[in-house]
């Protein structure tokens, strides 16, 4: 096959409903896995943040093990597809079961937990490397890859969209409150069959088109050997790991935030001025009618935890969906995707610090900083699994030998440690301060929780600009390697 072959939208859009499937999956334990463990499931924060980091060494044998598998799979549908297929209902299943509730001791809960986080995320990589793979070797050219990438975080975008913007208030509707458990399931079951959906229509409609070098044997030595002497897989490691570890600290703090910092008298007020406040019994036009029927009305200041932080993330993911549509590819174009990185990241960490300062009251200021961090954020997006199928042509490029999986396996796990580490620092943090779920919080609670929601998540983003620098795959760099590439491949 023509490794430059051009990829059709429809191939695209199809390749990109298998990140909408894992983003449910994905968002979902950045988001809201410490929060659910903490005022749903009832362990402490810090238990709840070594669970998480726990299944982190369970990670490092499973990641590397999927790659070398998937590199080293022939099926007549081709190495990375057929994972896709295999995945699909497992990953569904231990996804419920990682939201579910069963009555146990604290102890049995924390067992619990433990087991089913795990797996899940265990089966995670038995899914999403692959999946990531695929990206990589559906075409070589450089500009349809970073289309590739652009349509699959627009779809990814949408799913951020439901998972934070309708989770506490379709929670809050099937259970009455953000803390109902059966609500949770309830919540969870739906996603989970959404997912399950998305993922085998990506396996019918994506294609595999670069083929490694033919009569190369590939020892599992050689492939480490590679990666750990290659700097554009090493700056990638380090910026995926603390990329990660930050999204997953400020989305855990930034929920606490909400339900304990913001004030709740000003958080009404503002909601009050887009219509998203009612009375009970009143009659409703068919817009807000809908909205009701999503839980995003509220009624008295008791409701506006789960409606507020909805509103914060909806708005933040409206904006980081048209960033990713009209800067991502139009910047990278021009710039070269590491230079576009490096910018955009340094502005998202100078807004992430600047929560810190804003008052609790000033709800304006928290949303409009919000909205300047989704711009910032936005063109990054889609860059960061382009550049790491440019890894794999430079390791190619450099070693006669392609082990895309393997690479790719590599920055999985890192996405992962990463949201095991921001868990844990966020769980850990909180607990020092003296946090207590589901009561009025002390000052120094309210300290620690603003703490990861602003300045620490601002210095982990500061580590991963840092490590860009060091990635040397620059435009011309990129442009070098797919033209010989191409020749040898020819």
């Amino acid at each position: 096959m023509v490794s430059t072959k051009k990829v059709s939208f429809g191939e695209k859009v199809g390749y990109s409903l298998g990140d909408g499937s894992a983003n449910l999956v994905f968002q979902m334990t950045m988001m809201f896995q410490i929060f659910f463990y903490t005022d749903v499931f009832g362990i402490k924060a810090s238990a709840a943040g070594a669970i998480l980091l726990f299944a982190r060494f369970f990670d490092a044998c499973v990641d590397p093990a999927v790659g070398i598998l998937s590199d080293r799979t022939n099926s007549r549908w081709g190495k990375y597809r057929p994972w896709l297929l295999w995945t699909a209902i497992p990953f569904a299943a231990f996804f419920i079961l990682a939201f579910t509730t069963p009555d146990l001791t604290e102890r049995g809960k924390i067992i619990y937990a433990g087991i089913t986080y795990t797996l899940m995320m265990a089966m995670y990589s038995f899914n999403n490397t692959p999946y990531s793979s695929l990206g990589g070797v559906m075409t070589s050219d450089i500009r349809e890859r970073t289309s590739i990438s652009s349509v699959r975080f627009v779809t990814a975008t949408v799913a951020t969209f439901i998972v934070q913007g309708l989770t506490l208030p379709l929670v809050t509707k099937f259970g009455g409150s953000t803390t109902s458990q059966s609500g949770w399931l309830t919540t969870i079951a739906i996603f989970a069959g959404v997912g399950l959906v998305l993922m085998i229509i990506t396996f019918f409609t994506a294609r595999e088109r670069i083929q490694p070098p033919q009569k190369k044997k590939t020892p599992v030595r050689q492939d480490i050997r590679d990666i750990l002497k290659s700097r554009p897989w090493l700056a990638m490691f380090i910026l995926t790991l603390f990329l990660f570890t930050t999204l997953a600290m400020w989305g855990s703090g930034m929920s606490y935030y909400f339900n304990y910092v913001a004030d709740k008298d000003a958080l009404f007020t503002f909601l009050g001025h887009f219509g998203l406040v009612g009375e009970a019994g009143e009659a409703m036009g068919w817009w807000r009618t809908f909205l009701n029927a999503f839980g995003l009305i509220v009624y008295d200041n008791s409701d506006v935890f789960s409606v507020g932080f909805s509103l914060f993330n909806m708005t933040g993911n409206i904006l980081q969906l048209l960033g990713v549509i009209l800067l991502s590819g139009f910047l990278s174009g021009i710039y070269g995707k590491r230079n576009v990185f490096i910018v955009c990241l340094a502005l998202t960490t100078l807004f992430t610090a600047c929560f810190y300062f804003v008052s609790p009251g000033n709800i304006e200021m928290i949303f409009t900083l919000n909205i300047l961090k989704a711009l910032a954020y936005a063109p990054t997006v889609p860059l960061l699994w382009a550049m790491m199928g440019d890894v794999a042509d430079h390791s190619e490029w450099v070693n006669f030998r392609r082990a895309t999986g393997f690479i790719f396996a590599g920055i999985v796990f890192a996405l992962k440690a990463g949201l095991g580490l921001g868990g844990l620092l966020c769980g850990g943090i909180i607990d020092s301060f003296g946090y207590v779920a589901n009561t009025v919080q002390s000052a120094s609670s309210i300290t620690g929780i603003k703490l990861t929601a602003s300045l620490i998540p601002a210095i982990t983003f500061a580590i991963g600009v840092v490590a860009l620098f060091f990635y040397p795959i620059t435009k011309q760099v990129n442009e070098k390697i797919q033209a010989e590439l191409e020749l040898r491949r020819n």
